[in-house]
């Protein structure tokens, strides 16, 4: 990796993180498997100038709102707010030129954690209010821990979550990953990746991951949920009370033994199989990245919520505290 990225390496034992101010980025996560051998599962860049022109969000924190706003607009305290639409007529990940290609600052890290921060001014990309963001990663043993916090001078929305590639493998098709989802419902999505309606059960249909099942028996299948995305990119309602750490998911590569275990706070997981990769950025190992050979897992809010009153609020208003918690727990069987 190029050392010019002034990579932040945050490091236990068993654990190694390397995080990047643009973009407040995680560029690598190096972990032993079953053997002891390290190896990198997150897919990460060259250089500087290649996480410049990623159109796949690597790694970063991803903002002002994370996932999909339709018609790239919403209405707040009956105001309506428009955002540059960045995929045909929606708003993804807040829009064109979002958090991920924002040079963050830091006061610099003391080998276990750092703390990025941004500041957002008010009509960034439309959205209203002056939001001050701030992302915190620390290593502690064989966890990763990931928290999002801001505040706003006035009402605004806000979604962040960090846009990380999973492979346990270390490389190559990551089909042989064995998902488990702890999430009974999803949002069905049409054709723009745009939630439709309330969420409905995962029962009977590929969306069904309560039970382990490998990423590559499900992800050509002609359910029309599948066939609408090109695969999996459906956001999961999260079993337990919202706010409260609960398991996400769990997510075993069975060659390297590596395990990867998500909790989080947030009311919803958007599981990601890499559809949108489709060979054209070349990884740091000078691979291709093609889909299914990473998978994101994104604790977040509900996508479209401030159109969709009957989602859990994404709004932040003066005086209140914008909090997200991510830990991802590293093993082997």
């Amino acid at each position: 990796m190029d050392e010019r990225m002034d990579v932040i390496w945050l490091r236990s034992d068993a654990l190694e993180v390397g995080v990047i101010t643009y973009g407040a980025r995680i560029v690598a996560v190096r972990t032993p498997d079953r053997d002891g051998t390290w190896g990198d599962v997150a897919l990460g860049l060259a250089d500087l100038d290649a996480y410049r022109r990623d159109p796949a969000y690597l790694g970063a924190c991803v903002g002002r709102y994370a996932n999909r706003i339709g018609g790239a607009r919403f209405t707040l305290d009956g105001v309506e707010y428009r955002i540059p639409p960045n995929e045909g007529e929606n708003a993804l990940h807040g829009g064109p030129g979002g958090f991920e290609s924002a040079q963050w600052r830091t006061d610099g890290a003391d080998g276990s954690a750092v703390t990025l921060r941004h500041t957002s001014p008010d009509g960034d990309n439309g959205f209203p209010g002056t939001l001050e963001a701030a992302v915190t990663y620390t290593v502690d043993g064989n966890e990763l821990r990931i928290e999002h916090t801001a505040t706003t001078d006035r009402p605004t929305v806000v979604n962040l979550t960090n846009h990380t590639y999973w492979n346990l493998a270390g490389g190559g098709s990551a089909e042989d990953h064995e998902i488990q989802l702890f999430a009974g419902q999803y949002l069905p999505v049409d054709e723009n990746s745009l939630p439709t309606g309330p969420p409905v059960p995962v029962d009977g249909t590929p969306l069904d991951f309560r039970s382990p099942a490998r990423l590559g028996a499900r992800i050509r299948d002609a359910h029309p949920q599948l066939v609408a995305v090109h695969g999996h990119d459906h956001n999961y309602v999260v079993d337990g009370a919202p706010g409260e750490l609960r398991a996400a998911a769990r997510v075993v590569e069975p060659r390297t033994g590596r395990v990867l275990e998500l909790r989080t706070d947030q009311p919803g997981l958007q599981f990601y199989s890499g559809n949108m990769l489709d060979g054209s950025l070349v990884l740091a190992d000078g691979r291709t990245a093609r889909q299914s050979d990473a998978f994101c897992l994104e604790a977040q809010g509900f996508p479209d919520a401030p159109n969709h009153p009957d989602y859990p609020s994404t709004v932040l208003r003066p005086g209140e505290e914008y909090r997200s918690r991510m830990v991802f727990t590293f093993g082997t069987t």
